[in-house]
């Protein structure tokens, strides 16, 4: 009997790196691979890349030399171990991989991973394999579902790819070179893989895309359907409780978004939309395509909708030519809005981008003590909304055993983990918990329905993951 191969990834970066991870798990599920957690007995690893940060590239280097010698002791083994980069820093440095990094047997744009199979065919018989172009054809379609053990095995939250790509070329963003240009996926196609993911437990949708309220897919009736009129109908699908989507452009936002968080209570009451500077010297050099003032109505408008309602935010501090007024301008809005939570950056120079070229530099120096004085604010502003919630009961979407004997973890609407003393076999239901303490950002609680009413939730597992997310951009 044949044993299978195993495959081991490490994604780096954004929840759709996550997302294509598993698909390329799917994907390679047909030619006899299995997932594993470990790197030292994989006959395939694959490093998922991101080249949104700092430094991106030179983090997939310093891994690929770790990766040499895991190879060669596989190799003295009498083991064939081949090495795949795939995602956004194999897209814009496809052959520069190839030269640098003797151990890579392919190199897989995030556009092609449906390719994987034959990828690796050709690498067997040509030593290497490279493909960095976009397909004309739809991915997608020629990804095969994940079975019903493996959509248990991922947990009761899955991530759903909606949209690809960006159009608006943001000077500091390197997303329309390494993605491409804004496509949405059918939506038939959506419905469908959101049907599948909940007939085996899932109860928590994320919709993700570089720009996911730019969807404009074709809908089942022939016409466009936005963001909001996919939220719609996927808010009919039994045993979906929560959805959520990120990342958000606040050009975007429009009427059929805002009332879908009016009206639809399995939407989540909590929105991510990156603003990056609170200048609007800085948000035009930076081709953003939106004012402070702009954002703010965009904020104005979701809280007339939705009283509840709150958000994050990405920031760029830094950006070449930022002033000490820019910057304040910026802790001005952060101290206006008022935020749950935010990722704060240092400007990083992406190559091949317009703010790459620009000579207006922030010392290191600046940047530090910027930064820090930004997260001091959004830290304090989080830590607030936190502790607002203590003696409040809240509903909390239950996913999964936690550390400590005896509790189980899950999410509040607002991506809080809360903790309680409970049986396992809540995991999958949204029940309401009493928050009585926070530590650090996790709140700690107890039930407030008693456990005999209780039904038992469809078996979950935990996730075998080896990732870095965040947000996306």
């Amino acid at each position: 009997m044949k044993l299978p191969r195993k495959v081991h990834i490490k994604s780096y970066g954004c929840q759709m790196n996550v997302y294509d991870a598993q698909r390329m798990v799917d994907t390679l599920a047909g030619e006899g691979f299995v997932e594993t957690a470990s790197v030292d007995d994989a006959d395939l690893v694959i490093l998922n890349t991101c080249h949104i940060r700092e430094k991106a590239s030179e983090k997939v280097y310093s891994e690929l030399g770790r990766l040499r010698a895991v190879k060669d002791e596989a190799t003295r083994q009498g083991r064939r171990m081949n090495i795949a980069v795939a995602g956004c820093v194999a897209q814009a440095e496809g052959n520069e991989i190839i030269h640098r990094a003797p151990v890579v047997d392919v190199v897989v744009g995030p556009q092609s991973y449906h390719h994987l199979p034959e990828l690796l065919a050709r690498a067997e018989k040509d030593g290497r394999a490279l493909e960095t172009e976009f397909p004309a054809e739809d991915k997608f379609a020629f990804l095969p579902p994940p079975k019903p053990d493996v959509i248990r095995a991922r947990g009761i939250s899955s991530f759903v790819t909606i949209q690809e790509g960006c159009d608006k070329f943001c000077t500091f963003c390197v997303v329309p070179y390494t993605r491409g240009a804004e496509v949405s996926r059918p939506a038939a196609r959506i419905i469908d893989e959101v049907k599948r993911l909940a007939d085996h437990g899932v109860r928590e949708i994320t919709l993700i895309g570089q720009n996911v309220n730019a969807y404009h897919g074709e809908g089942p009736d022939g016409r466009t359907w936005p963001l909001g009129f996919l939220l719609r109908h996927l808010a009919e699908i039994p045993g979906i409780v929560r959805l959520r989507y990120s990342t958000s452009h606040p050009r975007d936002i429009d009427e059929t978004l805002i009332e879908a968080h009016r009206d639809i209570p399995s939407v989540m009451p909590f929105v991510h939309l990156p603003v990056q500077s609170g200048s609007d010297r800085i948000l035009a050099a930076m081709n953003r395509k939106h004012t402070t003032d702009d954002y703010r109505r965009a904020i104005d408008r979701f809280r007339a909708a939705c009283q509840d309602i709150a958000f994050s935010s990405d920031f760029i501090v830094g950006f070449p030519g930022e002033s000490e007024e820019d910057f304040l301008a910026t802790l001005a809005l952060v101290t206006q809005i008022g935020y749950a939570g935010a990722y704060s950056f240092k400007y990083s120079p992406r190559p091949g981008t317009p703010a790459a070229e620009m000579q207006e530099i922030v010392s290191a120096e600046e940047m530090d003590e910027r930064l820090a004085r930004l997260q001091e604010l959004i830290d304090s502003q989080q830590s607030a909304f936190n502790r607002a919630l203590i003696g409040t009961t809240v509903d909390v979407l239950f996913e999964r055993a936690a550390r400590n004997p005896g509790q189980v973890v899950g999410r509040t609407a607002y991506l809080q983990p809360a903790h309680v003393m409970a049986p396992e076999s809540i995991i999958g239901q949204v029940l309401p918990v009493k928050i009585e303490s926070l530590e650090r950002y996790s709140l700690l609680g107890e039930l407030a329905v008693p456990l005999p009413k209780l039904v038992a939730a469809p078996e979950t597992q935990p996730i075998i993951n080896s990732s870095d997310t965040r947000m996306g951009a």
